[in-house]
């Protein structure tokens, strides 16, 4: 599995995941301000017809892109079982127990069939057994406590988020610089 490269604006702010070979095309079109981390991937072209070079790219981790406008981090970021399980550090909000990702729900706090909204700031990573006990009720009327509050994640904890998994040492370091006071995985 090759590691994915981390896009930056050219402030530094974080943007998305990219593939090495969308990376080699920034690259080429010569959109590449400045690199971070350590080299991932070394890639090889064609030979000089002048030289007899062959020509080649070193793909470093982290990538930061310049343009016409700054790009702009995004705000709304999907709201998927796999973000929140890993937001919630795969531990059931309510026993506090952990699970994989396979034995946990999500749970609206406040139930959606009471108005409540599919949203970060209102879902939870539960396992089944505590969803089921709460059921559609609010946490008051069943005398349940979650163990930690809900947020919305910035882009950095996103991105960490959804490619924790093959996410690498320097770029976790970078993307960790950004994380809010609220992020478990400070």
């Amino acid at each position: 599995m090759q590691p994915r490269i981390l896009r930056l604006n050219q402030a530094g702010q974080p943007i998305e995941w990219l593939d090495w070979q969308e990376a080699v095309c920034l690259f080429a079109r010569e959109m590449i301000v400045w690199t971070l981390g350590d080299e991932v991937k070394r890639v090889r072209g064609g030979c000089s017809r002048l030289t007899g070079q062959t020509s080649q790219i070193v793909l470093p981790s982290i990538i930061a892109t310049g343009g016409e406008q700054l790009a702009r981090p995004r705000t709304n970021y999907p709201l998927t079982n796999p973000a929140l399980f890993a937001r919630d550090g795969y531990l059931c909000m309510y026993c506090a127990r952990p699970f994989s990702a396979a034995s946990l729900t999500r749970d609206h706090i406040v139930p959606t069939s009471r108005g409540g909204f599919d949203k970060w700031e209102n879902v939870v990573a539960a396992c089944r057994r505590c969803n089921q006990h709460k059921a559609d009720q609010l946490l008051e009327e069943i005398n349940m406590q979650l163990v930690a509050l809900p947020f919305r994640p910035n882009n950095a904890e996103y991105l960490a988020l959804i490619n924790s998994k093959r996410i690498l040492g320097d770029q976790m370091e970078f993307l960790r610089g950004q994380f809010s006071r609220n992020s478990r995985w400070l």
